[in-house]
């Protein structure tokens, strides 16, 4: 345990002191972001598309447990609790570009590191993942070491390691097995520095000269590898991915191509995209999300996890399987239910996971009406149509809600005047007040659509005894009930234009900027050109110019980074 205890401390501070580094660096490379309906206005021709700035950004959680179990398998044990970042223009992923390492984070990543670097060394494993056998296991042997530290490290740093590297990392197998008497205990020592080190937790964009655009640059082969398979299959790259960057194929227009063809014909796809969708919809409020189980008996614990799964079922069959339009996601009555699902939607109960479609007489359609959506964006006791309404605005349509201003009375909501049975009633009472009236006239409208459901997201017609109105309007558009909601949704220029944007952002590991306008202008229109096919979307995004090109560094002053690396650190420990 001392030994661990060393290696956790030690490489605390240096991931610690990179992650500073890191936000500082790129403290300066975000401006004012800008609605993409401005944007579309002036698409622009591929030719002129822009980069996006160096970044360098901590691994997600996902993004380290998804690369761990593609390269040591899944029944490996990875496991890690790590709290999720703040987020940042409508993704928590976008937030990895700007923060470091918090001690309670590198804690978590070291537990998977020692556990992970245990389970490949010990007896049941080493003679699947160690493609050599040691001369003497009582000793060290640099030749198997490297033989495996290289293979493995060229996996884990996405990209291959340099020979100084190399040398290091053999040389803190070396150290370890002296000091543990064990050729495998010591190369469990290097191999956990390897999965602490910076060199993994950081994706980092390295750029060289473009040789077909002068004075310009471009992500190296092994950067647009990391980049194109953590935005498709949020994982590190596999084999066949780094071998087309060793050949330099993934560089050229045709390589590039077939590359992204191949990875969008993967199963991977679907896990990378799960990911996103979650993420975009905020899918991490629904963990420990609570109802007053007197109100609302039927939620529990299982059909919270259900109703987060169900609305992933429905995104990745009607995208990714079927290949259909991005905007019937949001008018489609298709969708899976399981049988703690059943009683929520006030059907039989299935047996297992099965294809279901919502009644006509059962006011739903699409996906903003799912248990998933509604619960969420509700109070523990009562629905909340302003909760709604604003989620629609930021999380759909990437229209900022501002928050409400200090010392606000909410006396008209919390405790209402008997005579005011519905919310339309309540908040009408409340937008009385003139400070609130400007922001509930862009939320109140879309969330008293979706009125017939209740805090749980179960229908209802009725509120204390008073019939629900569900009428309203959406940008101009009106409207009569929720499904009449949805085919508004659905025809807004700003779902498909916010969809652009978080992808974009997503796959270029940072939120979008004003000065990327005319990049989403461009994959706007191609959106729509193509039918707002998602596969077709991604291909588009992944083969620009906009996606492999770097825009040049902003300068920034001499920073003094006193900390060791981890595998520094490592060989002193082990001394």
């Amino acid at each position: 345990m001392h030994r661990i205890a060393c290696l956790a401390t030690s490489t605390r501070v240096a991931v610690i002191a990179l992650g500073v580094i890191a936000a500082l660096a790129l403290a300066g490379c975000y401006g004012p972001t800008e609605e993409d309906g401005k944007a579309t206005a002036h698409a622009a021709a591929p030719v002129d598309l822009r980069g996006a700035p160096q970044r360098m950004r901590l691994i997600t959680r996902d993004q380290y447990v998804n690369s761990l179990r593609y390269i040591f398998g899944p029944d490996l044990s990875v496991e890690a609790r790590i709290a999720p970042m703040r987020r940042t223009e409508g993704l928590l992923a976008n937030a990895a570009a700007s923060v470091g390492v918090t001690d309670t984070q590198i804690e978590q990543f070291q537990r998977v590191a020692v556990q992970v670097s245990a389970e490949v060394v010990d007896a049941k494993h080493r003679n699947f993942f160690i493609p050599c056998k040691p001369k003497d296991e009582m000793a060290a042997d640099p030749e198997c070491a490297a033989t495996f530290l290289s293979r493995i490290g060229r996996l884990l740093y996405r990209r291959p390691l340099s020979a100084a590297k190399l040398a290091q990392v053999v040389e803190d197998a070396n150290v370890g097995a002296a000091k543990l008497q064990g050729f495998y205990p010591g190369l469990a020592v290097a191999l956990e520095g390897v999965l602490l080190s910076p060199e993994l937790l950081f994706v980092t964009d390295t750029y060289e000269p473009d040789p077909q655009n002068q004075g310009q640059l471009r992500l190296d082969a092994y950067s647009l590898a990391q980049r194109m398979s953590f935005f498709l299959w949020n994982a590190a790259p596999d084999e066949a991915l780094l071998k087309a960057a060793d050949s330099g194929e993934i560089q050229s227009a045709k390589g590039r191509a077939r590359v992204v063809d191949m990875m969008l014909a993967s199963p991977r796809l679907e896990v990378g995209m799960r990911a996103f969708f979650g993420d975009m919809m905020e899918f991490n409020r629904l963990d420990g999300l609570a109802k007053d189980p007197k109100i609302f008996p039927a939620v529990t614990a299982a059909s919270i996890a259900d109703a987060r799964e169900q609305t992933l079922r429905t995104i990745i069959n009607h995208l990714i399987t079927e290949n259909r339009d991005y905007r019937d996601l949001y008018t489609t009555r298709e969708t899976f239910i399981s049988p703690s699902l059943a009683a929520l939607y006030g059907t039989e109960a299935a047996q297992g996971w099965g294809r279901y479609e919502f009644p006509g007489a059962s006011g739903r359609v699409g996906i903003v009406t799912h248990i998933s959506f509604l619960a969420v964006h509700a109070h523990p006791v009562r629905s909340s149509p302003t909760l709604r309404g604003k989620a629609v605005r930021e999380i759909l349509l990437c229209q900022k809600v501002p928050p409400p201003p200090p010392n606000v009375d909410f006396s008209a909501i919390e405790n209402p005047d008997p005579s005011l049975k519905t919310a339309r009633d309540r908040l009408e009472a409340h937008r009385k007040n003139p400070v609130c009236a400007g922001c509930h006239k862009i939320t109140d409208p879309i969330g008293l659509a979706l009125e017939n459901f209740d805090g749980a997201g179960e229908y209802r017609e009725a509120e204390k005894g008073a019939k629900i109105d569900v009428s309203g309007t959406l940008d101009g558009k009106p409207f009569n009930d929720a499904v009449g909601f949805a085919y508004a949704l659905h025809d807004n220029p700003a779902l498909t234009s916010c969809l652009v944007r978080r992808l974009y952002s997503y796959g270029t590991g940072g939120p979008a900027t004003a000065e990327d306008a005319p990049n989403l202008a461009y994959f706007n229109q191609r959106f729509g050109e193509q039918g707002y096919r998602l596969r077709d979307l991604l291909r588009t995004i992944a083969l620009s110019r906009a996606f492999s090109q770097v825009l040049p560094p902003v300068p920034v002053g001499p920073i003094e980074n006193s900390a060791k690396l981890p595998a520094q650190n490592v060989v002193d420990k082990a001394r």
